[in-house]
Formats: C-alpha cells, sequence, structure tokens
C-alpha cells in the first residue's frame, strides 16, 4: 500500500466515525445567555443581545474594594476604600485625590452633611471622624468594634450602625451622641431614612428590617429568611426596596479585615459583604440572636483574645439573596431571589428597580412587571455600590476598587462570549448560524475549540470574523469543547439585536459497552440476583404407573386410565445481559455460543432489541457452553460508522440429566433398617440426598465421606421399620439440581 493509498484510508477512516446524524447547540433565551460573559452587551429580559450602556472608569485607586460612596451637590465624589483605610475625593474632571487616611484598615461608612461636611467610620475598634476643609477630627467614639453604615437626617443629626453590638447610636452636629436603639443583634448593616423621616435598620445575623420612630421605639418590618440586611432604599411612593445576603459571607469580612488590621497592605477581598461575625449562618437560620441585650445587673466580661473567623463553607443549591418590596401598608412581597448570585446594593431609576451582584459585578435592571434585564458586566469581582446620579448611575466594585459611570448611551463596541459547550465526545463542527437585527450595527462571529473543559492555552486560537450566513462554515478543529463569541458594533441610530445562535456538529460515533452476561436455567432453585426469573414453560406431561413389584406396567389396552402428573416446565436457558451507548444509541442484541471444546460461535438469535432471551435447554447435550453477547449501535448509525462491541460468559454448566441412584439389599437387625446408596453423575458433582418413608418428609443423609462433592457419592439409609411394609424413596440432587430417585419397599 502505497502512502497516498494509506493517507486516503486514514482519511475516510475519519470520515466514517463522524458520519452518524448532526446535532445543533442553540442559544436562544435569558437561562442561554446568562451563562455567558459579557463586555459592553446587554441582555434583554426576553432574552436578545444588545450593545450595553457605555461604561466609563472615573477612578481605579489599586484598593482592594471601595464600601461607600457619597456625592456632593457639585458633582464631587467620595469613596472609602478597603485594607488602607482611606476616603478619596474625585471632583468632575479630575483624578482622585486621598483626603483622609485612618489609622484603621477600613473604613466601610461615609456621609455628607448639608454643610457638605464628611463623615467617615472606620473598623475594627470603631471611630467616626468629621474631615471638613482638609483637616480631620475625630468626631464620636461608640465603644463598638465596627461602624457598618452612617445616615445624616434632614436636622443634622448623623445616625451610626454598630456592631458587634448590635446598637444605633444619634449624633448631634456638635458630636454629642446617645445610644439610640439596642436590637440585640449582632451587626446594623444597613441604615436609611424613609420618606416620613423614620429611621430604617438593618440586622445580621437575623436579617430583620427596622423602623424606628424615636428613642428606644423599634417596629419590625420584616424577618427575613436570610440573615443580613445589605441595602435598604426606601421609593417616593412610600415603598422600601430590600436587599438580603445568605449566611456565611459576613465571615470572610472578617477574616479580611483581620488580615488588613496586622499588615495594612493592599490584598485581594475576601468578599464585599459588610458583617462579621463567627457563626451567622448557622444561628440565622435556628433564629437566634447571637447579642441578646445585656444584663445592668451582671458585670461587663473581661477582655478576651479574638480567635480567627472559621472557614467558609459554601453551600451550592441554596438561596443567596433576595430582593423584597415593602409597600406603604406594610405588605412584602420578593421581587427577586438567586441561588447563584449575591445581590450588595439597589437604586431607583424612573420605574426600574437598580441592582448589583457578585457574578463578575454584574448590574441588572427589574422592570415593574419583574422582569429582569443584564445591564452591563463590570468584569470585577464584585459591584458593592451603585448610587444614582444626574450624569448616570455610579457604580464601585472590589477586586479590584473602581469607580465607574453608567452612562445613558451606548458602547462603542462590545462583545459577547458564551459558555462552554460539552459535544459529550470529539466532533466535526458544521455551521453557525444566527437569527438576528443587524440592520442598525454590526455583528462578526467567532469560534474557538479544545479538549479541556476550560479553555486553556491548548485550546485553539478564536477562528476568523464570520459577518455573514454565507460564510458560516466553522473552521475551529475538530474537538469535545466548542465555544463561540460575537462582537457587535452599534449603528450610528440604532443598535444590533442577537436573538438566538445555532452551532450545528456531528460528533463521533462511540463504541457501546457490554457490561455483563448472565446465563441461568429453568431448573436452578434461586434466580440469580439482579436477574428476573424466566416465566415458565407450558407445562409438559408425562405418565408415571406404580406397580406393587416396582417395575412399570405396561401399557393398558383397556380400563382405568394411568393418571398423568404435569412437570414444572421443559428446562430452559434464561439469558440476560447489561449493555449501554455513551451517545445514547438504541443498541442491537446478537447471541452466539459454543461449546467450551468448540472453536466456531453459532449463532442463537440476532436482532434482539431487549436485554433478556429465553432459549429451549433440550437442544443442548450436557457439557460447558460459552455465550457471547454482540451489542450494535446500527440501528441509530449508518452501517459505515456503526460498532459493536461484545462480551463472553463465564463457562455455564448445562446439565439436564439426573444423577443414577442404586439401592442395595435391605439389611435388618431385627425392627432396624439400612439400605446402601450408590449415586453417580457423569457432568457435575453430587450436591444432596435425602429419603423419605412412606411419603413422609424428606429426611436429610449424610455421605460417607463426609462431605457430598463428588460425582460418586454413596450413603446409608437407617430407619426402625414400625409397620409391616414400608415404602423407602430415595431422592439425590447433582449440582444443576437434577433429582435422581430410587425406591426400595421393605415387609
Amino acid at each position: 500500500m502505497t502512502r497516498a493509498t494509506r493517507l486516503l484510508s486514514t482519511l475516510l477512516l475519519a470520515a466514517a466515525l463522524f458520519a452518524g446524524s448532526s446535532t445543533s447547540w442553540e442559544s436562544n433565551t435569558f437561562s442561554d445567555f446568562i451563562k455567558g460573559r459579557f463586555q459592553g452587551i446587554s441582555l434583554t429580559r426576553d432574552g436578545r443581545l444588545t450593545p450595553a450602556p457605555a461604561l466609563q472608569t472615573l477612578a481605579a485607586t489599586g484598593d482592594a474594594g471601595i464600601w461607600s460612596v457619597a456625592a456632593a451637590p457639585d458633582g464631587t465624589l467620595y469613596f472609602a476604600t478597603g485594607h488602607r483605610g482611606r476616603v478619596y475625593q474625585l471632583k468632575p474632571g479630575g483624578q482622585p485625590t486621598v483626603v483622609f487616611t485612618a489609622t484603621q484598615p477600613e473604613i466601610f461608612a461615609i456621609a455628607l452633611d448639608p454643610q457638605g461636611r464628611l463623615y467617615a467610620a472606620t473598623s475594627p475598634q470603631g471611630k467616626i471622624y468629621r474631615i471638613e476643609n482638609g483637616k480631620s477630627s475625630e468626631f464620636f467614639d461608640p465603644k463598638s468594634k465596627y461602624i457598618w453604615s452612617m445616615v445624616i437626617a434632614p436636622d443634622g443629626a448623623l445616625y451610626a450602625g454598630a456592631g458587634d453590638d448590635g446598637k444605633i447610636f444619634r449624633v448631634s452636629p456638635n458630636g454629642q451622641g446617645q445610644l439610640w436603639y439596642e436590637t440585640g443583634q449582632a451587626h446594623i448593616t444597613a441604615l436609611a431614612l424613609d420618606a416620613s423621616g423614620s429611621l430604617l435598620a438593618g440586622s445580621e445575623p437575623n436579617g430583620i428590617l427596622y423602623r424606628i420612630d424615636s428613642k428606644d421605639k423599634a417596629f419590625v418590618l420584616y424577618d427575613s429568611s436570610l440573615p443580613e440586611i445589605r441595602s435598604i432604599v426606601p421609593a417616593a411612593d412610600g415603598s422600601i426596596y430590600v436587599a438580603a445576603l445568605g449566611g456565611g459571607f459576613a465571615q470572610k469580612q472578617a477574616q479580611a479585615a483581620a488580615a488588613a488590621t496586622t499588615s495594612l497592605t493592599g490584598a485581594p477581598m475576601m468578599t464585599t459583604s459588610i458583617t462579621v461575625s463567627a457563626d451567622a449562618a448557622a444561628l440565622a437560620q435556628a433564629g437566634i440572636d447571637l447579642k441578646p441585650k445585656p444584663d445592668p445587673a451582671k458585670p461587663a466580661a473581661a477582655p478576651t483574645m479574638e480567635t480567627p473567623a472559621p472557614a467558609i463553607i459554601d453551600i451550592s443549591g441554596v438561596e443567596k439573596a433576595a430582593i423584597y418590596k415593602i409597600t406603604p401598608d406594610n405588605l412584602v412581597e420578593t421581587l427577586w431571589s438567586s441561588k447563584e448570585e449575591n445581590v450588595f446594593d439597589l437604586a431607583v431609576r424612573d420605574n426600574d428597580l437598580i441592582f448589583a451582584t457578585d457574578q463578575r459585578g454584574r448590574i441588572y435592571r427589574l422592570s415593574p412587571d419583574l422582569k429582569s434585564a443584564l445591564l452591563v458586566e463590570t468584569r470585577e469581582g464584585e459591584t458593592t455600590r451603585l448610587l444614582p446620579t444626574p450624569d448616570g448611575i455610579l457604580a464601585a466594585t472590589s477586586n479590584l476598587a473602581k469607580l465607574m459611570r453608567l452612562s445613558t448611551g451606548a458602547a462603542p463596541t462590545g462583545t459577547y462570549e458564551s459558555p462552554v459547550h460539552d459535544a459529550g465526545n470529539a466532533a466535526r463542527w458544521g455551521r453557525i448560524d444566527w437569527r438576528a437585527d443587524s440592520t442598525a450595527g454590526n455583528m462578526a462571529f467567532r469560534t474557538r475549540s479544545g479538549n479541556s473543559l476550560r479553555p486553556d492555552k491548548t485550546w485553539s486560537d478564536w477562528s476568523a470574523p464570520v459577518t455573514t450566513p454565507a460564510q458560516a462554515a466553522i473552521t475551529s478543529p475538530n474537538a469535545r469543547y466548542i465555544q463561540w463569541q460575537v462582537e457587535m458594533t452599534p449603528g450610528n441610530s440604532a443598535s444590533p439585536r442577537l436573538d438566538a445562535v445555532s452551532l450545528s456538529y456531528q460528533p463521533q460515533n462511540s463504541r457501546p459497552v457490554v457490561r455483563s452476561v448472565q446465563v441461568t436455567t429453568q431448573w436452578v432453585a434461586a434466580t440469580q440476583k439482579g436477574v428476573s426469573a424466566p416465566a415458565p414453560a407450558a407445562p409438559v406431561s408425562y405418565s408415571i404407573t406404580v406397580t406393587d413389584s416396582g417395575d412399570a406396567a405396561n401399557t393398558p389396552s383397556a380400563g382405568t386410565p394411568t393418571q398423568n402428573i404435569n412437570r414444572s416446565g421443559a428446562p430452559q436457558l434464561f439469558i440476560s445481559w447489561q449493555a449501554d451507548d455513551p451517545d445514547n444509541d438504541r443498541l442491537l442484541y446478537s447471541i452466539s455460543y459454543r461449546a467450551e471444546d468448540e472453536r466456531d460461535w453459532k449463532l442463537l438469535k440476532f436482532d434482539l432489541l431487549d436485554n433478556s432471551y429465553l432459549h429451549d435447554a433440550e437442544v443442548f447435550a450436557d457439557g460447558r457452553y460459552l455465550f457471547r453477547v454482540t451489542a450494535s449501535d446500527r440501528l441509530a448509525n449508518p452501517p459505515s460508522t456503526a460498532r459493536d462491541a461484545e462480551l463472553v460468559s463465564q463457562p455455564v454448566l448445562i446439565d439436564q440429566t439426573p444423577p443414577r441412584v442404586t439401592l442395595s439389599n435391605v439389611r435388618r437387625n431385627a425392627n432396624a433398617v439400612e439400605i446402601d446408596v450408590e449415586a453417580i453423575d457423569d457432568a457435575s458433582p453430587i450436591r444432596r440426598a435425602e429419603f423419605s418413608l412412606n411419603g413422609s418428609v424428606w429426611r436429610l443423609m449424610e455421605s460417607t465421606d463426609g462431605i457430598t462433592d463428588g460425582r460418586t457419592e454413596r450413603f446409608a439409609v437407617r430407619f426402625i421399620a414400625v409397620s409391616p411394609e414400608v415404602s423407602v424413596v430415595v431422592r439425590v440432587f447433582d449440582a444443576a439440581g437434577n433429582p435422581g430417585l430410587a425406591r426400595a419397599v421393605v415387609r
């Protein structure tokens, strides 16, 4: 064979392996597209990809994360970062400058009063500082470890939510503070003022939302099933929107804060939840308050060494976050929930609710009819804060700290990267087709493929862009996994919309697998495990005539007919097997056999769809046989690509001949009777011997050598005769369950 011939044969074989029926992978719904990655692309609630609003980065400080943002009336922005305890000022069109650096590593909350004075709360060892005219001074010390939230009241008073004592303080403009309300919770994680001026407070670890009308007077608006209230946003119509988090995330923040306390260098954030409790998740589910109100009669406990928070165990499939709406008449409605994403902040714009999550910093829009749409993906670890401004919504992120603005205009270009699709086996790629409105802009598609689950350097490069259906043939190499990407460019007056993408492919036909073969006979007393007993065969009649001499009588020509005794059925073989196909193709089976001393296989049955077969055993002589089951997927594949698999059973003994049983002459000693028994079987060992007197119960006999296991065995029948005539019947079974019988009459 020449080299060219061998090459042609190889190519034909490769083509044959991929010649089965093709399939397709289609993405056309919100749930299909949301699994991908977005950069400058939005996903509408009805499952369409469009260019996203432009996302402008205003500041990137290199800090670990931004915890709080405030805006002055003149457009000046202030934001506080983590791990370095800094507050930045950003004037319109300028660069961020540090206006305050705390001695503590975290600043979880900042606030601006009507006079333009900035307040910053530090943690741990929480204190509140006032920053005015470029100078900072200590404003209030609540003697709490953490200060998580602050809000300025219309009268200029500052409310501060603290932890880990769950207290709320009211501080007058001159710095005189007082305990306003003690919740009995561990942390006050969010504060806001409703339309009437009442204070709203959210807690952890029981996720309780309070309305506090005056000192020491509160009403619980809602007790969430989630441990932490993360954000509270009052609406103009008197409604209140609340974001709640699941358990475990506060502990990560505690770990990050503890690490930053010892080293004030920048480090990646563990998470962006702003609470600390050692076991918030578990105790919240049990409804236990970690911090009951102190008993003034008891002295304060001595300080103890702080221990690190335990490691976090993320339990997939459990609700992580929810957004609630509380109407003015205190009715509560769950607007959104997720088992995959944590929601960190809320903002109201027009009639829509905007919220941010930790899924690559995504920002969603929730419409009044509760349909969510993905506005933009910041591609940071989390979007921690949202702040509406006249120029657009501000978004603060962590990992790393960035301040961005979401504008109303579309991004100049954007790309969407689909999730990885598993073809199940090496596949030959066909075409990529799409359904879209591209008259208002341009779209270009690319693909890449590989054989590792996650794209890495072993994957192929992105293919050349495809812009028209005429170019839609996929040029990526054959592989098991594939991914597609689309790049969108808006037009001058409108933007393109992508409704659906379909990618066709032809997976390599996989060989079926036969995992087990079992063969039993009709005569087996107990069915083997995992094999259903075969249906009994139609009864076969045969005659037994008994005379007083023990000899068979001649067939009578007249008189009373001999009684017919029905047998349980003809001996049969029950063959069963277990097989499957990696491609889920329907399988056809054939069965062959050969005796142990034969070379060639004989076809017993072919084109079976079931995985069992019943066959007459009487066509086999006594001996050992092998049975072979062959599985074929030719029903689902053309002959050139159909594949077979086979498995041979263990040797199966077929023994249909009962043992030959011989009885010796009767020996008597007074009433004691003894008869010797010899049993011989040519195919299988003797397993059991027993006798019966005058049709009574069977009595077991022991072999003369103590073990009943040979093809020739000897036994002895011993009994005391108590009647003038005794009919003795001996029954011997071989390993196949065949009974051999003999009878003697003792008078």
